[in-house]
């Protein structure tokens, strides 16, 4: 098979090569059929639900966000209403006790991929306890608003139906890791991505039913999709730039032979964690709007009223209190998941490059070279993370600012995430790509 040239545009022929490419074809196919298996799940509902009297809670803007990101799964009580947001929670938990519990992080980072194995498995016990309680928290809220079949008793609704969504979750949970040991790109994310995309008619739909003959809105809903096509830009740049930090190697010679004083350099990214804040922040945020949209239906009286009114008024999705929280939330994950990944410590990255005899120009070997890392990655990923916030929460301010509401469910949030994950995706494609040296597709 011939090579493309490099810098060419990538032909027909390339393409052709690129899906050809040893494992590629089955990983993509696999991948395909498994969302597409999901998708077809999300459509069946729970049994003795009636969905279209629970159409009205979307009115609140953090439940319409879920419907987005469980790609309509929500709005019809689906037997997969619940998605992976279980396995999300429980990550979120468990990597915050790595950091309080020593036992954890020793397995973490002591005990290599043994250790990280035990943790998943703690975090797959963890997910289904969520799972159940979450599901609880969900049919209470159907029940709430009689969408519940009278002529089912209400404890075996309230049963089989938890039973059914936990199942559900960890049917999810399933696929999710399916995709990202035996597909491309990471599953849980791309679950993610397809229930927005399948979410995109039915908001675009509603959007222009609203700004039909009405050419003001018609004006603000080109603004609206100008300032996204700018964050479209902005996250991309975010995801791309690197911080190159730049290191020489020593000269070995074995034999006859020379090896290294080439100097090369370590990419560090500006953002290494991607979405993952984004879908942190919105995990946690999500946990009590839910609770209170079900105070609210029970029409609570005396100080749980108030509890509920105040949230309204000031935390909920939309208000400056919930905006600052979001900020902060974003900022903390951040942070938080730069300090976890295994390709970002600066201590195993000096004493790596200490072991192969190879430095920062000007800095000593070993601890100063831990430290100078540690001073450069606080740096990048300070500036990373508040980009990320400021993007998220300027693009998600566009939708009230121009009135456009219909995209409130899609919004921003949703925006990044796809843009997010559709770059991860193709990264990891050019990375299976790059090991057979397809660089007509890769230029």
């Amino acid at each position: 098979m011939a090579k493309p040239k490099a810098g060419s545009v990538p032909g027909f022929d390339d393409i052709k090569a690129m899906w050809e490419a040893s494992g590629l074809k089955s990983k993509l196919i696999f991948t395909a059929i498994l969302i597409a298996v999901f998708r077809l799940g999300a459509q069946v509902p729970v049994w003795g639900v009636h969905p279209e009297k629970i159409s009205g809670l979307l009115g609140n803007q953090m439940l319409g966000f879920l419907d987005m990101f469980s790609g309509g799964a929500l709005t019809s009580v689906s037997i997969l209403a619940l998605g992976i947001g279980p396995y999300i929670t429980a990550s979120i938990i468990m990597q915050l006790l790595t950091v309080v519990i020593p036992r954890l992080e020793e397995l973490q980072k002591e005990e290599g991929e043994a250790g990280r194995r035990k943790i998943s498995q703690y975090t797959r016990y963890l997910a289904v306890v969520l799972a159940i309680f979450q599901a609880g928290l969900i049919m209470r809220l159907v029940g709430s608003v009689g969408a519940i079949d009278p002529n089912i008793q209400p404890w075996v609704f309230y049963v089989q139906s938890t039973l059914t969504l936990t199942a559900g979750a960890i049917f999810a949970l399933w696929v999710a890791e399916m995709i990202t040991e035996r597909g491309v790109g990471n599953g849980g994310s791309l679950l993610i991505f397809a229930g927005i995309l399948s979410r995109i008619p039915f908001y675009w739909g509603k959007t222009e039913t609203l700004v039909s003959g009405d050419a003001q809105k018609s004006f603000f809903l080109v603004i609206l999709l100008l300032i996204y096509l700018v964050t479209i830009g902005a996250i991309i740049v975010l995801q791309e730039s690197t911080r190159k930090i730049f290191i020489v190697s020593a000269k070995r010679q074995v034999g006859n032979r020379v090896y290294g004083g080439q100097n090369t350099h370590i990419p560090f990214k500006i953002n290494p964690s991607g979405v993952m804040p984004i879908i942190f922040a919105f995990a946690v945020l999500a946990f009590p709007s839910t609770i209170f949209a079900i105070l609210k239906q029970q029409h609570t009286m005396g100080f749980m009223r108030s509890v509920v009114d105040f949230y309204d008024i000031y935390l909920a999705a939309g208000k400056p209190a919930y905006i600052v929280v979001e900020f902060l939330l974003i900022v903390f994950f951040t942070f938080f998941y730069s300090s976890i990944v295994p390709s970002m410590q600066p201590k195993e990255i000096a004493d790596n490059l200490k072991k192969y005899g190879s430095s920062i120009p000007g800095i000593k070997p070993g601890r100063p070279t831990a430290e100078k890392l540690e001073e450069i990655l606080s740096r990048t990923t300070f500036i990373g993370a508040f980009a990320l916030a400021i993007i998220t929460l300027v693009a998600s301010s566009a939708t009230s600012i121009t009135g456009i509401s219909t995209l409130a469910g899609l919004g921003a949030t949703s925006l990044i995430i796809m843009v997010g994950v559709a770059l991860d995706t193709v990264n990891q494609i050019r990375v299976h790509l790059l090991a057979r040296q397809y660089q007509g597709f890769l230029k």
